[in-house]
């Protein structure tokens, strides 16, 4: 029998929230984009999407519980680390999943979240899986997308998934441990300065800027390093902005996107010639980092990702 999910009450999933953390066994509860998940049993077959939500469940060690992943080799270059934690967990689609593809795995969970694979109104929500007794944890970051009051984000934004994951899979020592070393890196790790150095992120995009506002994990890594993300005023997660907001923000350090195929160097190629951003302190410097999409989306590499752009802020920051 497959161990069953519910939403309760806040006042009653607080107070089972409590017990289970003092007996550090289940039943745990959870919250998820608001909901209040409980858990009375560790779930026994996990389908995980995307390559950042996957590095989490591997760290924690969780490979023997995950039955499935999807939307992996569709967008990304995998490393020879990921193939070896993956091992031979199959995956299901190589992009978004379709229901039908979730549920050819016979799972009782799925870690997933917000245009990460799901999208309101979609085919595949905690609301679409319910009925089969899916229990569906939602990445935290992408929990702006359905409530607008969500707090800024930042590194606990990150910690609170491992925790809250590490829970429902009944190991929450290995949760504190992986955080405990996190934070100690990223302490060395961040940059001191009296003014932190503007800082720009480009994703893609050729008439409009495909970048990070104040909700994306970006802005939480870039402060971790000690600079400042230039749209982090820009009430958004994810999304377009002009060319113009971005001169006139004048960003003095720039991180393009590394897809794998070229490690950033036609993104940064583009910048140098665009009328608008070739004039920019970054660009006119030669400021940049190439960072990967599981670097800046929430997951494990974003600890690598701050010690990475810490160096170039001191670097190029005097």
């Amino acid at each position: 029998m497959r161990p069953q999910s519910r939403v309760l009450s806040r006042p009653l999933a607080a107070a089972l929230c409590l017990l289970a953390g003092a007996a550090l066994s289940h039943p745990v509860t959870v919250e998820s984009c608001g909901r209040s998940l409980t858990f009375d049993a560790v779930p026994e077959r996990a389908v995980v999407h995307d390559i950042n939500m996957a590095e989490i469940m591997f760290a924690l060690a969780l490979q023997p519980r995950i039955v499935g992943v999807t939307g992996i080799t569709g967008w990304y270059k995998t490393t020879p680390e990921f193939d070896a934690a993956r091992g031979d967990i199959p995956e299901l689609a190589d992009k978004n999943p379709s229901l039908e593809n979730i549920l050819s795995a016979d799972p009782d969970f799925l870690f997933a979240g917000w245009y990460y694979g799901m999208q309101p109104g979609g085919e595949v929500t905690p609301d679409t899986l319910a009925p089969f007794d899916i229990a569906v944890y939602e990445l935290s970051e992408s929990c702006i997308h359905l409530d607008k009051t969500r707090p800024d984000v930042s590194m606990e934004t990150l910690y609170g998934d491992v925790r809250a994951i590490a829970a429902i899979f009944g190991v929450p020592d290995r949760a504190e441990a992986l955080i405990a070393g996190w934070e100690a890196r990223i302490a060395a790790a961040r940059r001191e300065a009296a003014e932190p150095l503007r800082v720009f992120l480009y994703d893609s995009g050729d008439d409009q800027p495909f970048t990070a506002g104040r909700y994306a994990m970006p802005t939480a890594l870039i402060e971790a390093a000690g600079g400042r993300n230039v749209m982090d005023d820009v009430a958004m997660s994810w999304g377009r902005v002009g060319w113009e907001a971005v001169g006139e923000r004048d960003p003095e350090f720039i991180i393009v996107l590394d897809y794998g195929e070229d490690g950033g160097a036609g993104l940064i190629a583009f910048l140098q010639a665009h009328p608008v951003m070739s004039t920019v302190t970054a660009v006119r410097e030669g400021r940049f980092l190439a960072l990967k999409y599981s670097e800046i989306t929430p997951g494990p590499a974003n600890i690598g990702a701050v010690e990475k752009l810490a160096a170039a802020l001191a670097a190029h920051g005097g």
